[in-house]
């Protein structure tokens, strides 16, 4: 008996296909042409004696950190995780009224519902260093004005997430206690709550990972932490310095990434 294996035969590519492939292709690269024209790439530049001496002085003084500086990287590394903590921990909390109302089976008002979305993607249109630049010259270049920033920036991202997670909850949960005749409140601290703080926490522990990121930029316009060491560092050519601050950066970074890792495993 023979057992030879039979393939199927194989499809031909249709001439409507084919066409369909080829207008991809060529919208593609016509996006990349359009883009690298778009940029102006100086490749006379790019190459030139000047930039390769630049290169050559500045990135092995990026990789010589100066050791003497890091007592005072240490104390502004801190200021930023001080300050990303406390911009998160502010729309962690303000981002929960934004979620509930951004829900479609929490909010039985549209017109709310639709406003809270349109809030959240408005919130999320301003990067946090435009906001910092706002906020530094409302409140002037201190870490606070980093806070407000890192805040505002922050509800905007975890208000939709948040929604997300409310509108994926057990609804049957919410039908079977509103059958036993539970009120609002009641349904909202027994079958709501219970169902949503898991993630909100691993949503907001997250948020923090990134904001850390964000607050070491913040610095550059005067909105505090490691940023300022690195701005002036730079300003005074004094690239060893900014070495040694990248250098603390990549160290909390990878730390607070793998802590981070481990409590959302916890907590989800």
């Amino acid at each position: 008996m023979d057992h030879t294996l039979e393939l199927p035969p194989e499809k031909r590519m249709t001439g409507v296909r084919k066409v369909k492939i080829a207008l991809i292709a060529a919208s593609i690269a016509a996006l990349y042409i359009w883009t690298f024209a778009g940029i102006s790439i100086d490749l006379g530049r790019v190459f030139s004696e000047q930039t390769l001496n630049n290169v050559t002085r500045v990135i092995p003084q990026l990789f010589q950190p100066d050791l003497a500086m890091a007592g005072n990287a240490s104390l502004l590394m801190l200021q930023t995780l001080a300050m990303a903590f406390a911009g998160t921990l502010a729309a962690s909390i303000l981002a929960v009224p934004f979620g509930f109302l951004a829900a479609k089976n929490m909010m039985a008002s549209k017109a709310a519902n639709l406003l809270s979305k349109w809030s959240l993607d408005g919130i999320r249109a301003f990067p946090e260093i435009m906001l910092a630049l706002i906020f530094v010259s409302a409140v002037g270049p201190s870490p606070f004005a980093g806070v407000l920033a890192i805040a505002i920036g922050s509800i905007g991202m975890l208000g939709k997430l948040y929604a997300e997670v409310i509108e994926s909850i057990d609804m049957h949960i919410i039908e079977s206690l509103e059958a036993n005749g539970a009120g609002r409140l009641q349904i909202l601290v027994y079958g709501v709550i219970p169902q949503v703080v898991p993630e909100f926490l691993s949503y907001a522990i997250y948020r923090y990972e990134i904001d850390v990121r964000s607050s070491t930029i913040l610095g550059l316009v005067g909105a505090g932490g490691i940023g300022v060491l690195i701005q002036i560092s730079t300003m005074n050519r004094n690239w060893d310095e900014v070495g040694m601050a990248l250098l603390m950066i990549i160290l909390v970074v990878t730390a607070i990434d793998y802590l981070s890792s481990f409590i959302r495993k916890r907590i989800v």
